[in-house]
């Protein structure tokens, strides 16, 4: 996975996404507005690129499991394609997801507690149909999509010193990651170096593992790329604990942005890009990321999920403390939400 094939994706699915805004939202301080895309989240970056990429499609389509803006990408560009959509949801998924999935002309099917359900089932109905799997988080066109929006950043900006990015599958970290560096760079793991880990309380902290928990964290990533600071939940912890045991690990999935964060282990592509230098695990609670969200609409009014919100708790709570003078980009990643629910 490199910079090459993000920049043959961008020319792949150009006049299929939107290139979302950037908002200055305080000096050296931006929001990359990605919930304004299609379908709600950057998922439809991947989505594109993955289908587009594939050649012509079967005619059973295209299948995925999602919980929730992961369908609604697939089920967008299947439709802007031509393509049936297949979508596998979890029971968790919000009924505001499912409804959009509808409309899109969806074939859904709701099984299982979390994700991992939903994806066993889409794997083996996959396998009875030939359909195309479109996966949420571990394929390189899908991470390569996401990664356009690293480049469309750094275009925008003129570059910033640390990007703030959601983590669930890891997908989308990964992607901004390779998107946002100089090329110069071998993403993943060399042959022979150890594998940065977080450090090893007994307990998740709120503070970043890797910086400092009292001291600002600098002013600029490692070489080859902007430091990338991989924001968790507290509940949902894929990267601190892949990072912690030297590979992806099985977590236990709960809390508020479950439905869209719920992924319950890291992909094996994203724990490689994930494990460069420049990254930096940082985790939030519950309690940051709903007021986050809160700010967000009060603030500045951007309507954004819980999953949205969550990079933007890092900053807002001190789990990364930027630098005088630091440029930092925060991703706010999807508005698939209620909007009554955007004050409480």
């Amino acid at each position: 996975m490199n910079f090459a094939e993000v920049l043959a994706a961008a020319g792949r699915i150009d006049g299929h996404v939107l290139r979302t805004p950037v908002l200055e939202v305080s000096p050296g301080t931006y929001f990359k507005l990605e919930l304004l895309q299609h379908s709600g989240s950057f998922k439809v970056r991947g989505a594109f690129n993955r289908m587009l990429s594939a050649g012509e499609l079967p005619p059973s389509g295209v299948i995925a499991a999602s919980g929730g803006n992961h369908g609604l990408a697939v089920a967008y560009a299947a439709r802007a394609l031509g393509a049936r959509a297949e979508i596998f949801v979890p029971e968790v998924t919000s009924p505001v997801k499912v409804a959009g999935l509808s409309a899109l002309g969806a074939h859904i099917t709701q099984t299982g507690a979390i994700y991992s359900d939903a994806a066993e089932a889409a794997a083996k109905r996959a396998a009875e149909t030939g359909a195309l799997v479109v996966h949420a988080y571990d394929q390189p066109e899908v991470v390569a999509g996401q990664g356009t929006t690293g480049l469309e950043l750094v275009r925008q900006t003129g570059g910033v010193d640390t990007v703030l990015v959601a983590v669930g599958g890891g997908g989308f970290a990964a992607g901004i990651t390779v998107g946002t560096s100089d090329g110069s760079e071998t993403t993943g793991t060399s042959e022979g170096s150890a594998t940065p880990r977080p450090s090893e309380p007994s307990e998740p902290s709120e503070r970043s593992e890797r910086s400092g928990p009292s001291e600002p964290s600098g002013a600029s990533g490692a070489a080859g790329g902007p430091r990338i600071v991989a924001v968790e939940p507290m509940r949902i912890p894929t990267l601190h604990e892949a990072l912690r045991a030297g590979r992806p690990v099985p977590v236990e999935v709960g809390g508020v942005a479950a439905d869209a964060l719920g992924a319950t282990r890291l992909g094996g592509l994203a724990f490689e890009i994930l494990s460069s230098p420049r990254v930096r695990s940082v985790l939030v609670s519950d309690e940051a990321i709903v007021e986050a969200r809160r700010t967000l609409w009060a603030r500045h009014r951007v309507a954004a999920e819980h999953a949205g919100a969550t990079a933007y708790a890092a900053l807002l709570t001190g789990a990364y403390t930027p630098a005088p003078g630091e440029r930092v980009a925060v991703v706010i990643c999807g508005s698939n939400t209620d909007p009554a629910t955007l004050t409480t």
